[in-house]
């Protein structure tokens, strides 16, 4: 019986002795991999987004802004009751300049 317990505790000295070898290579790994994030974060990802930042302000400055000619179409800007707020024919976010009213853009007669 005496044999028993001696192997017992020689079998759980090393499975606890290997859990740990194992932790603290696992600690290790965590660091590497949160080393190896950190540096692709700087090298590629944030240059990535500063990329795509200047290739839309590039294109929004090619584009032109001028207003698209309105055309009357007898199913868009449909009006059943007011708006609530304002003189009630604007939407709640107008844009005059993008946003023709039900009669054609403002300022054109």
């Amino acid at each position: 019986m005496a044999a028993f317990g001696r192997i017992s505790q020689a079998l759980l000295r090393s499975s606890l002795g290997q859990t740990q070898r194992q932790l603290s290579a696992t600690a290790a790994h965590g660091e590497q991999a949160a080393k190896t994030w950190k540096i692709l974060t700087f090298v590629v990802a944030l240059p990535g987004v500063a990329v795509c930042m200047l290739n839309m302000y590039l294109k929004e400055q090619q584009h032109s802004h001028e207003q698209p000619e309105f055309t009357p179409y007898s199913h868009l800007r449909i009006r059943s009751k007011r708006f609530p707020w304002g003189d009630g024919v604007k939407s709640l976010f107008h844009n005059p300049h993008l946003n023709a009213l039900p009669d054609g853009y403002e300022g054109h007669e």
